[in-house]
């Protein structure tokens, strides 16, 4: 029997778990920290170091009474984080700016400066992460920094990953070189691939922009998979969380990708994480180049696969906002969708709210609803929404299908699919596929299965999932429902890329830049 603790950092809270090796979660808690946007400016999305650490150890040390266990007990840590949050930091290791969060869409140009130079450069790096950079990534986000902070650029040391900067905090370390980059996160998000060289080179950077002059080898440290060690806890820091010090921490990662670990994923697999956005992962022994996609990287979910990487930029803040805009909370706007059926609403949803993560790679996109008549109701909206991102689903599993990935099966995990059985019903009659739905919380349980690696508890990934992760319920596919939204796929479809990449792909993006001229 062992212990260890597992912590998920995600958008808006931060969850501590203890866990036996034989008993499952022991206990769990929760702090929150703010997300910190700008009304003017829907693009901005930051949070602060500081908010994150003290939610920390609030949530830890909760977790530890919750359990009824004593801190010197426990025998590792390991620590997920949300992707594409970058943050700039001088040589002590200290911020030099609050984090950019990875819903902030500010550096957009930036992202299709990068995307022009790499195609112009026939750059092998970007194909392998779908062919399109992202405002969401680490170098776009840097760029955007490097430009608007130009008096801070002398103090600027490297910039970290949030997984990889709480890791290096935790195990007291001082100097940037000295910290553990993950495969994980410098995969999918900074172009990082090993069989290429590493990261982009220095030649490439500095033509997309001569301010990232130097800054490729700033980017340093050791890059492992996360069944090796990013450290152990310092003292400082195993007396803030109530721990014992010297316990191992493993290299950090995602929180979907760990999340789809506690889920049980296997090859043959895709993973809905389904919570504010939606991260798709899947895993495979062996795959090629797929088009559109955040990644295919060696080592990025279980480090003798494959991981592929896709997602929705928005799934649960549309839900959210369309109650907002109703006065209302999605809760009470559900109570009755359960009798909804396919296509009775008239509407169809292209949920492009905060842009589009994947295929089409492109922040400029807005959501659009179709359909709409004098009776439509709010009610009518969320349900449309949630079919909207079931098609957005389909639409990128039909991309992985078609470049060769295996997808039997599709486990829906995260918050939201706990909560009911339409969004998870919809999903397998879209998707036309057996949807399956862990029956325990699964956050933070991948990384409790990371931090047993480390203390030596299992020797696999997979003896720890046979005896940690919850089993599933099952969904399958009404034939008459699916039948519905197989013809009301085909429309989405038209209209996903006539808008996206078509006749129309002008259209979304116009409409933001004349709202932004107006308001300068």
């Amino acid at each position: 029997m062992a212990i260890v603790a597992g912590v998920d950092f995600g958008t808006l809270s931060v969850r501590a778990s203890i866990v036996d090796s034989e008993k499952g979660r022991l206990g769990s808690a929760t702090a929150e920290y703010p997300l910190l946007r700008k009304r003017d400016d829907p693009d901005h999305a930051t949070q602060s170091h500081a908010d994150q650490l003290r939610a920390l150890m609030e949530a830890m040390r909760k977790a530890l009474d919750v359990a009824g266990v004593s801190g010197a007990l426990v025998e590792a840590i390991a620590l997920d984080t949300t992707g594409s949050s970058v943050i700039p930091v001088g040589a002590d290791m200290v911020p030099l700016n609050d984090y950019y969060l990875w819903c902030d869409h500010r550096a957009w140009k930036e992202a299709g400066e990068i995307t022009h130079a790499a195609r112009a450069a026939n750059l092998a790096a970007i194909d392998w992460c779908g062919g399109v950079y992202s405002s969401e990534w680490g170098w776009s986000k840097l760029l955007h920094w490097m430009r608007n902070h130009p008096e801070k650029r002398a103090e600027f040391a490297t910039a970290f990953e949030n997984c990889d900067m709480i890791a290096a905090v935790l195990c007291g370390i001082t100097d940037p070189t000295a910290a553990a980059r993950s495969v994980c996160a410098m995969g999918h998000k900074w172009m990082f691939n090993e069989a290429l060289g590493g990261l982009p080179a220095e030649e490439f950077l500095s033509q997309v922009d001569p301010v990232l002059a130097g800054v490729r080898e700033k980017i340093g440290g050791h890059y492992a998979t996360s069944d090796k060690l990013a450290g152990h806890l310092s003292g400082e820091w195993a007396e803030k969380l109530g721990l014992r010090a010297g316990i191992p921490i493993p290299v950090g990662a995602f929180d979907a990708h760990w999340d789809a670990v506690g889920s049980g994923i296997r090859e043959g697999d895709v993973v809905n994480v389904v919570g504010t956005s939606t991260c798709i992962m899947a895993m495979a022994k062996d795959t090629g180049l797929i088009p559109g996609v955040c990644g295919v990287v060696k080592g990025s979910i279980h480090p003798e696969y494959f991981g592929i990487e896709a997602g929705l930029s928005a799934t649960g803040d549309i839900f959210d906002a369309i109650a907002r805009r109703a006065g209302t909370t999605v809760s009470e706007l559900a109570q009755g969708l359960e009798k909804y059926r396919a296509g009775q609403t008239g509407l169809l949803r292209l949920t492009w709210d905060n842009g589009d993560r994947t295929v089409l790679v492109n922040a400029q996109l807005g959501g659009v609803t179709l359909g709409w008549n004098l009776t439509s109701t709010a009610q009518d909206e969320l349900f449309a929404a949630i079919e909207g991102t079931a098609y957005h689903t389909r639409v990128i599993l039909e991309r992985m299908a078609d470049h060769g990935v295996r997808i039997d099966r599709v486990i829906n995990a995260g918050g939201i699919p706990q909560r009911g059985d339409t969004l998870n019903r919809v999903y397998a009659n879209v998707l036309n596929k057996p949807v399956l739905v862990p029956a325990g919380d699964v956050t933070s349980l991948g990384s409790a299965i990371f931090a047993f690696l480390a203390a030596g508890t299992f020797q696999t990934i997979e003896d720890a999932q046979r005896a940690l992760c919850p089993p599933w319920k099952t969904y399958d596919p009404e034939p008459g429902e699916a039948a519905v939204y197989e013809e009301l796929f085909a429309i989405f479809r038209k209209l996903y890329f006539g808008l996206g990449e078509g006749e129309f792909r002008d259209a979304l993006p116009r409409l933001r830049a004349i709202r932004e001229v107006v308001r300068e």
